[in-house]
């Protein structure tokens, strides 16, 4: 079991994306995505949102919001990855290059023209709800295949 956070860090209309094409051992390799990662021990999701998107993108976030929580049964193939959804509003500081992959602020209604995992277009049209989401996404061979959903 993996836990793990994704941020969606909003400035206006454009959300700051990350183009995961450093990484050759990458699994989400030559896919944009939040940004976020593994929650370390002893951390809650909220310090570990802050943490991982300071170190990816430079940026403070103040606030973040969460919208939702995604469960990945064997999403690598092997470990079941439980994810915690959060939007970011309010920031400070300033982009710097992450080690991940290219930061570039797109245009909110352009996101899912960008190449991303076949799941993320149904859980990106819920971050503007009012409501909490608790979804499970399936995978085989890392191809969507199905997803169910609740709202709270």
């Amino acid at each position: 079991m993996k836990l793990a956070t994704l941020c969606y860090v909003f400035n206006e209309n454009k959300v700051l994306m990350l183009n995961r094409n450093k990484r050759l051992d990458d699994m989400h390799r030559g896919k944009w995505n939040g940004l976020g990662g593994k929650l370390k021990n002893g951390e809650t999701p909220e310090e570990c949102v802050a943490r991982e998107v300071e170190e990816e993108s430079g940026l403070k976030i103040i606030s973040p919001k969460l919208k939702g929580f995604i469960t990945f049964p064997a999403f690598d193939e092997e470990d079941d990855w439980y994810v915690f959804v959060f939007t970011a509003e309010k920031f400070t500081g300033e982009l710097t290059e992450s080690h991940e992959g290219e930061l570039e602020w797109i245009d909110w209604d352009k996101v899912t023209d960008l190449p991303l995992w076949e799941g993320d277009e149904y859980f990106l049209k819920w971050l503007h709800d009012d409501k909490i989401f608790s979804a499970k996404f399936i995978y085989k061979n890392f191809r969507y295949v199905s997803h169910t959903v609740e709202f709270y």
